[in-house]
């Protein structure tokens, strides 16, 4: 075993228990703390820097923060698309693999669309999603037309950006 690996090793039989009772309490699901508690460590065995840590429950702590976070908006994203299918007649529900997969989807807009000021999301959202024109989302928000069109292709490049740097 590898220096890493053994360094990661020693974090988890020294603080796994420490790290999932700290989820448990913050999510109140057994199961879902003992994924993220998971998911903390495989994170670590995919950093390529070294660990030398003088407080390794604060960066547990932070890795798993991040994942509680991406945890919570994925239950929301699926809250919200599960209350939406669910009013849709049964021959047109989608199948399991299909939900799947869209809200795999919702899931990655969500992420690309997280680093975005709340005005150029809302902005690109209203052009993107509800077909606005950039006069009509200047009307909307109260905004310059000038500012509208700057926001969206701002987004757009953000966006752009984000999808040829994975």
């Amino acid at each position: 075993m590898s220096s890493p690996e053994f360094a990661v090793q020693a974090l988890y039989s020294s603080h796994h228990g420490w790290l999932n009772t700290w989820l448990r309490a913050r999510l109140g699901n057994a199961a879902d703390a003992a994924d993220l508690a998971q998911d903390t460590f495989v994170r670590l065995l995919q950093r390529t820097e070294r660990l030398e840590l003088k407080a390794p429950r604060a960066f547990l702590r932070t890795i798993a923060r991040g994942l509680v976070i991406d945890h919570w908006r994925r239950e929301e994203i699926e809250r919200a698309y599960l209350e939406t299918i669910a009013h849709l007649p049964e021959a047109e529900t989608p199948s399991a693999e299909a939900r799947a997969l869209v809200l795999e989807l919702l899931e990655s807009i969500a992420r690309m669309l997280e680093g975005l000021k709340p005005k150029v999301r809302q902005a690109f959202l209203l052009a993107q999603c509800e077909g606005l024109t950039h006069k009509q989302i200047a009307e909307h928000m109260g905004l310059s037309l000038r500012s509208v069109e700057r926001y969206v292709a701002d987004a757009l490049y953000h966006c752009y950006v984000l999808r040829y740097e994975a």
